[in-house]
């Protein structure tokens, strides 16, 4: 029998593309494909920032440098400017990315011997990339102990209790074998469900500086639920139904559209995505308690929140546009 062929990499050496750095788009180059083990990789170059970003990514992180995803940068860095263009890319050490504590040694390496700065101080030719005011910062050479700090923070877990799992494989099952589809708008959407949340909370009467906490908390959900969602909430069978939403609700925030259970699904992810906050450990501590408190809320309301009745069989021409 004749081997198999490895897979095409969509995109090619030289190509301007747009790509994942965190929950935000940037417009880059692909400078270099690998394939090993059935995988692609590709070597991105982001356009206007110092060669020490330049990274091994996967496939699934790269897009094509079309209208329709050019939009969808806009709207992540949109629902995002308050906390990530202003800071969170800046603030970081060049090594300190989700991949890098997750690529070889012999990467890494040459990572490290890039460490003079390049000439790509620009901003992008696309317009939509911020400039970064301070970039010496940014190249400063991590040392050994923070190098540990982010790959303990991206080592976070956030644990989804034993009652909840359940109900994530159901949703799961629901979905991509029954091939049905969660009935939007929800009937209790996430905005509902974090405001309750914020309100049950007060009831207890926490003081004043609990109370902030858990509304800067609540917040920040919501904000991770935004941002997030169309990326990597949704399952391969959802996403026409989420194109139909954003194309008829262009001016709606997707919390007060979709519920639990996408609000669940965040997560089992959001446990990376804290790699991105400049928390020390204490701080990190404290924030998961809080996360961990809001899972308590959802099982203890999991009996309203979470129903297969939600749930409607895609009819078939909804089967036509999700292959």
């Amino acid at each position: 029998m004749a081997p198999k062929q490895d897979p095409k990499p969509k995109f090619q050496e030289g190509e301007r593309v747009l790509c994942f750095h965190g929950p935000l788009l940037y417009e880059a180059k692909c400078v270099k494909i690998n394939i090993k083990d059935k995988q692609i990789k590709y070597f991105i170059h982001y356009s206007g920032w110092n060669k020490n970003w330049d990274e091994w990514v996967p496939e699934s992180r790269v897009l094509k440098y079309v209208d329709s995803n050019l939009q969808k940068q806009k709207e992540l860095q949109r629902a995002n400017q308050d906390h990530y263009v202003e800071g969170r890319m800046r603030g970081a050490a060049p090594n300190k990315k989700i991949p890098a504590a997750s690529q070889k040694n012999d990467i890494k390496t040459k990572k490290n011997k890039q460490k003079t700065p390049g000439p790509g101080e620009g901003t992008s030719s696309g317009g939509d990339l911020t400039h970064p005011p301070r970039k010496k910062r940014a190249r400063v050479d991590p040392t050994v102990e923070s190098e540990e700090t982010f790959i303990n923070r991206v080592e976070v877990k956030v644990k989804i209790p034993e009652e909840l799992k359940p109900w994530l494989v159901d949703d799961w099952d629901l979905i991509t074998r029954q091939k049905q589809l969660f009935h939007l708008p929800a009937k209790k959407n996430v905005d509902a469900v974090l405001e309750d949340y914020a309100n049950y909370k007060k009831s207890r009467g926490n003081s004043d500086s609990k109370e902030f906490a858990v509304n800067e908390v609540v917040a920040g959900i919501r904000e991770y639920f935004n941002v997030m969602l169309g990326t990597q909430l949704l399952y391969k069978f959802e996403r026409p139904q989420y194109a139909d939403i954003l194309a008829n609700h262009p001016d709606t925030s997707m919390s007060q559209i979709y519920g639990a259970p996408h609000l669940l699904r965040l997560f089992v992810r959001i446990g990376a995505m804290l790699a991105y906050t400049p928390l020390d450990e204490k701080s990190l501590a404290l924030l998961l308690s809080y996360l961990q408190d809001f899972l308590k809320y959802l099982v203890k309301n999991s009996a309203s929140l979470f129903n297969a009745s939600d749930y409607e069989v895609a009819p078939p021409e909804y089967h036509r546009k999700a292959v």
